[in-house]
């Protein structure tokens, strides 16, 4: 299934600008993951400021499980992911967008084996909004972003979670090195706030407090090409009592306006 995820990501990758890094997904309760993502952007018309913007990506994370420090260990999924973006007044912006994920799935002790299942597929549509605050250098970026998810087995059929509902709550701080903007230090907070419900019972979960992202990222865009490179770190806190983190270190490229 993971080639076929490369094929229809190849097809996928169109035309499409990004205005931020590629954050890793989080997987749940696992040690030390990692995470790549290869991504094409571009804006989608002539206006110099604003104006439509879309963006295409494929990335790929791996995990290790409990009492393990390989974040290589296993492949724990692949996404391919196609966000449209529009910056419909100065400073604001809003996005629609549309993802399928695929998530492998292991047991919970030794060796971690992949369970029956193997993997739950993920359809997940979304949108956000999002404003810009200038102070002197530094950028402030609140976002709020809004999320239905479908889950389904390897054969189509309800996962144990059949639906979720999702509120993203997110800060972003952009601090740049030089006075090109080629060299940037970003960091993000994000908090969020879910219910799910259950395939059996048609029942839905109190809507709640989830989990939180910390990452903080260096952005490197050399001049002369038209690629951005992210090198960064995520931590996911898990719950907010016996609370669990996930580390994640994560690398994207951006190649920008490939089509002028």
């Amino acid at each position: 299934m993971l080639k076929k995820l490369i094929l229809i990501s190849g097809l996928l990758l169109l035309p499409f600008q990004i205005n931020a890094q590629i954050i890793p997904p989080a997987l749940g309760k696992t040690n030390l993951n990692s995470w790549f993502a290869f991504g094409v952007n571009q804006k989608l018309d002539t206006l110099k400021v604003g104006g439509w913007k879309s963006t295409t990506y494929m990335g790929i994370g791996t995990i290790s499980h409990k009492h393990q420090s390989n974040p290589f260990k296993d492949i724990g999924i692949g996404v391919i992911n196609q966000e449209f973006y529009h910056n419909f007044a100065p400073n604001w912006q809003y996005s629609l967008a549309l993802s399928y994920r695929q998530q492998y799935l292991f047991a919970e002790e030794v060796p971690f084996e992949k369970t029956k299942q193997a993997y739950k597929q993920e359809f997940r549509w979304y949108g956000r909004f999002s404003y810009t605050l200038k102070l002197n250098k530094l950028t402030i970026t609140p976002t709020f972003r809004q999320e239905i998810i479908k889950y389904f087995t390897p054969n189509y059929e309800n996962h144990i979670e059949s639906w979720r509902l999702r509120s993203r709550f997110r800060l972003k701080f952009a601090f740049p090195l030089t006075s090109d903007n080629s060299h940037q230090l970003i960091a993000y907070s994000e908090q969020l706030f879910s219910t799910s419900q259950h395939s059996k019972t048609k029942k839905w979960d109190k809507f709640e407090y989830a989990d939180s992202r910390f990452a903080i990222y260096y952005s490197l865009s050399p001049l002369k090409h038209s690629f951005t490179y992210n090198f960064g770190y995520m931590h996911n806190l898990i719950g907010s009592k016996n609370t669990f983190s996930g580390h994640y270190i994560a690398l994207d490229i951006i190649w920008k306006n490939p089509f002028g």
